[in-house]
């Protein structure tokens, strides 16, 4: 078996160079669109993603239509460049999109998408598929206690935004722009969703927006964070 070994040189200074470029970009330069080859790679990362048991619960929905984008222009204020009535970042970025959450109705411990999840995704033997079904389940009613279908929704979006991050990084590393968004009304963009895209949201629930690009001007604030001093404390 070749043992691969981690990527050598200046990759802590790539790494926090790529940090310190990224922020949330309002509006993007609508002329500068990203190559195939740099949303590939971009969704693979999150497609690589690490999620909860390996569950995947999630859905990427690229939205690249003009009209379809319009939809849901009204009652997303956080992807009107955080003003209603501008063109944000529906309007101009390259890529634009919503990550979806599964409900209970798929990751529910024993759910028929799961041991289907189990045998044709993970290629797990059926005594590996009787162990998972009972961790998963402890880890769900004792554990951690997320039984309702709200709760179990809510899972899946804290998995959805590991997915998030690490295309986000992916991007900045690339020199690609990005801004996540949570600034939309939820009732209405789940009904958009099953109204105009076909979506079973008994099943899928959207979680996050996020657009990809090129930033139209340099920030106007410089990035400020608390001290790692202040967030991290050793024992």
């Amino acid at each position: 078996m070749t043992v691969q070994t981690p990527i050598q040189g200046d990759i802590q200074t790539q790494i926090i160079d790529a940090f310190k470029f990224r922020h949330a970009t309002k509006v993007f330069d609508p002329e500068r669109k990203l190559s195939d080859a740099e949303i590939e790679t971009i969704l693979e990362a999150g497609n690589l993603s690490p999620t909860s048991f390996g569950h995947d619960p999630f859905r990427i929905l690229m939205i690249q239509s003009p009209e379809k984008r319009e939809l849901f222009r009204e009652f997303s204020w956080g992807a009107n460049g955080m003003m209603s009535g501008t063109t944000g970042q529906l309007g101009t970025a390259s890529h634009f999109g919503i990550i979806l959450a599964s409900t209970g109705a798929l990751m529910t411990a024993g759910s028929e998408y799961l041991q289907n999840h189990y045998r044709t995704v993970k290629q797990l033997p059926d005594e590996v598929i009787e162990m998972f079904n009972g961790a998963y389940g402890q880890f769900q009613s004792k554990d951690h206690h997320i039984t309702s279908d709200r709760e179990i929704t809510d899972w899946s979006g804290k998995q959805a935004y590991i997915v998030l991050a690490n295309m986000m990084t992916a991007a900045a590393l690339m020199g690609i722009d990005s801004c996540p968004m949570e600034g939309f009304d939820m009732d209405l963009t789940t009904k958009t969703l099953a109204d105009h895209f076909d979506i079973d949201t008994t099943k899928w629930k959207p979680a996050v927006m996020f657009a990809f690009g090129h930033r139209a001007a340099e920030p106007a604030f410089a990035k400020t964070r608390r001290s790692v001093e202040d967030t991290v404390t050793w024992y």
